[in-house]
């Protein structure tokens, strides 16, 4: 089962709704037999732009941000995968900018963000190959096109 906790710090328009974000997480989580725990925040650009320059010193607001739970094991008996921030300003212009449905970047976006808290990463090419090959198939079985056919 899993326990989303979704907190909407954002103005921006056009959020996609609760059941859509249940939906993309499942999906991405599926393979993941114990229940699940997370927090997706929506955030605006000063938010992000904060949260990226403390965590990752880079002083810009990105698309998204996983942050894995770190407990140590047996101190807590929870499901708890961790914290997706996800900037909407930057999700819109991004889906504009590289001819993208809305939708489809959103649901891209939750996905890896989940992905990332499932240990998934794309430091270097084989893990990135692994990872992406995955995104696209979960996308496709939500009709979404490849989210990296342009690159």
């Amino acid at each position: 089962m899993l326990e989303l906790d979704l907190q909407l710090a954002s103005t921006a328009p056009d959020l996609p709704s609760a059941a859509d974000f249940r939906r993309w997480c499942e999906l991405a989580l599926r393979q993941r037999t114990a229940d699940s725990e997370l927090t997706i925040r929506l955030v605006d650009e000063a938010e992000a732009r904060e949260l990226n320059h403390t965590w990752r010193h880079k002083d810009y607001a990105t698309n998204v941000l996983s942050f894995p739970a770190d407990i140590p094991d047996g101190l807590l008996d929870i499901p708890l995968l961790g914290d997706l921030v996800i900037c909407a300003p930057v999700v819109a212009r991004e889906a504009a900018e590289q001819g993208k449905t809305l939708p489809a970047h959103w649901a891209h976006l939750v996905i890896h963000g989940c992905l990332h808290l499932l240990g998934y990463d794309h430091i270097d090419e084989a893990e990135a190959e692994e990872m992406e090959t995955l995104e696209r198939e979960l996308l496709a079985e939500l009709g979404h096109p490849d989210p990296y056919d342009d690159e």
